[in-house]
């Protein structure tokens, strides 16, 4: 009869981890290996990253640039982007069968389309471009010759970042599911469990953190019967996955959580769309990575998170554990081919009342717009604003920057993760002129970081959206950005020069509006990464004299003009 219950319980989670995640059926082999290196990745799809998870796969380049990159599967360019950060040079393509590849990082393209960019660059005066193709103007083959591999954009050294999206919808899928050539016969690992009291926020406490212990695939806590103060918990995981021959440390594709034979709830990270990808934030353990921490993988899904990677079988993931009996937990991570890693481990509530959480500042909670009023400062959080409930409080303080004109207002913590902008207002300290109210602006600080957005004003009240809570003051600022040009008077000869380099700065860190002219033309400057603008001589500077006037504004609307003249 035993026997028979354990069987009829098998069946059962099996049958609801079915339920859980639905198979998916994916083309296989359609796709090929964009480069003609064997692939070794340093990244995966799902993967943690500050503010949004990896939304493709990095493929290693042998740590160098100018590898050829080929076009994965039949089809069109249907899109070329180019940006200071993100993708930097990328391109997509279109494939009859629904689905959309793209190829980021990019140096040169091939030699027809990289003059065809820069036509389309040209006649838009900007260098920052997203270009919409029709499938008549550059149709691929399989392995036809894209590109050359690079390190633009937001990426950190040479690789290429490859992704496969839904056409019609535009969200990613995890390339692993169409059997590309990577051959991953790895286990991923479990590093360590965080038990969390959900009587309260889970922005209000740092979790109790357990060491596990290995036993091949399996682990296990020590002690393995967790002995606990709150009535209700929830779990979070540190673990990573490897692929065959591969030290790196990326991402796990899914985490399932068991309470006492039945699965409660899990994750899994097999199509996210970049509308959806800061829900990273709801997915962590925001507080602890904040403060330098380790990556924990919350097992229950929060209230906040929209379009979730979680499902829900019997809850969200919270346990509740009044009734003092011992509940056993079990915990599977699996990679994209079905390695798979356990964690058993036995909880219990001790009894010991919990105390009430003190606190005086005001609770806001997910999917309420609600606000707070004070003599100098308002704020207020909309609906999609949060994860979880959570205590937000202000205070004030004085504002010591030279050119404020308010008090600093101290709004939250930065521990605490918003999805989107939350609205602050702030009234000067003093009535402002005209002048000085156009350029007035909202300083945001957190630590070392900060940030300024242009205000508006209504009734006397200066507004600006932010994504991240921290003090905020109003500033206004007269003082122009600064074009800087090394090497480069007013006279200089480049005829043995290659090419022309410059920057801009501004007291505030922000400009914008850069805009470079040749004899009243517009030039093309590149901007990789935000830092030096980089003209390399070409057709549209011939030998003689010339004049190149360069222009910049910042945040605040201060505008500066530089005047130079070279001969070629």
């Amino acid at each position: 009869m035993r026997v028979l219950v354990f069987v009829f319980g098998l069946c059962c989670s099996l049958c609801l981890q079915a339920q859980v995640f639905p198979p998916a059926s994916y083309p296989q082999g359609y796709f090929r290996n964009p480069l003609a290196l064997p692939m070794d990745l340093s990244g995966n799809f799902g993967e943690l990253r500050p503010n949004h998870y990896h939304m493709g796969l990095d493929l290693k380049t042998l740590k160098v640039e100018n590898q050829l990159v080929y076009a994965a599967a039949d089809g069109y360019i249907s899109r070329v982007k180019i940006e200071p950060g993100g993708f930097g040079r990328a391109i997509y393509i279109n494939h009859p069968n629904g689905f959309t590849t793209l190829y980021a990082h990019l140096n040169d393209f091939n030699p027809k389309l990289e003059n065809w960019v820069k036509e389309q660059q040209y006649a838009r005066e900007s260098w920052n471009v997203f270009l919409e193709l029709t499938p008549d103007q550059f149709p691929v083959k399989k392995g036809d010759f894209l590109a050359y591999s690079g390190n633009t954009g937001g990426s950190q050294a040479p690789h290429l970042h490859f992704e496969i999206r839904r056409t019609a919808d535009d969200v990613n899928v995890n390339p692993m599911l169409f059997g590309l050539p990577l051959a991953d016969n790895t286990a991923p690992r479990i590093l360590r469990l965080a038990v969390y009291d959900r009587t309260k926020s889970i922005y209000e406490q740092s979790p109790r953190l357990i060491p596990v212990k290995a036993s091949g695939n399996h682990y296990s806590t020590t002690p393995a019967l967790l002995s606990v103060a709150s009535p209700k918990v929830s779990f979070a995981i540190t673990a990573f996955d490897t692929h065959t021959g591969s030290s790196n440390l990326n991402g796990i594709y899914e985490g399932l959580l068991y309470v006492d034979d039945q699965v409660v709830t899990g994750f899994r990270m097999d199509n996210i769309s970049y509308n959806d990808t800061r829900y990273l934030n709801a997915h962590i353990d925001y507080r602890t990575k904040s403060a330098g921490g380790a990556w924990l993988q919350h097992l229950s899904d929060p209230p906040g998170y929209i379009n979730s990677i979680y499902k829900q079988v019997k809850g969200n993931g919270v346990i509740d554990i009044s009734d003092g009996g011992v509940h056993k937990v079990h915990i599977v991570v699996k990679d994209a081919y079905g390695n798979t890693a356990t964690l058993d481990y036995s909880v219990q509530y001790n009894g010991v009342p919990v105390a009430p959480v003190v606190n005086d500042a005001k609770m806001f909670y997910p999917f309420m717009l609600d606000g707070f009023e004070s003599e100098g400062c308002e704020f207020y959080i909309g609906e999609r604003c949060l994860y979880d409930s959570v205590h937000i409080r202000h205070s004030e303080s004085t504002n010591t920057h030279p050119q404020g004109v308010s008090a600093v207002h101290t709004i939250g913590a930065s521990s605490i993760p918003l999805q989107e902008a939350f609205l602050v207002r702030i009234q000067p300290s003093r009535p402002l002129s005209v002048n000085e109210q156009q350029r007035t602006l909202m300083q945001w600080t957190s630590g070392s970081r900060n940030d300024v957005q242009r205000v508006e004003w209504k009734n006397g009240w200066a507004s600006a959206r932010f994504r991240d809570f921290g003090s905020f003051r109003l500033v206004t600022d007269d003082v122009p950005p600064q074009i800087n040009t090394p090497g480069l008077t007013d006279g200089a000869n480049l005829s043995k020069a290659s090419r022309i380099v410059f920057s801009v700065t501004d007291n505030m860190g922000r400009v914008k509006n850069v805009r470079t002219l040749l004899d009243g033309k517009w030039l093309r400057f590149t901007n990789d990464k935000g830092r030096s603008f980089i003209y390399r001589f070409d057709e549209k500077c011939l030998a003689g004299p010339h004049e190149l006037e360069i222009s910049a504004e910042d945040e605040a609307g201060n505008r500066v003009e530089k005047v130079i003249k070279f001969t070629r």
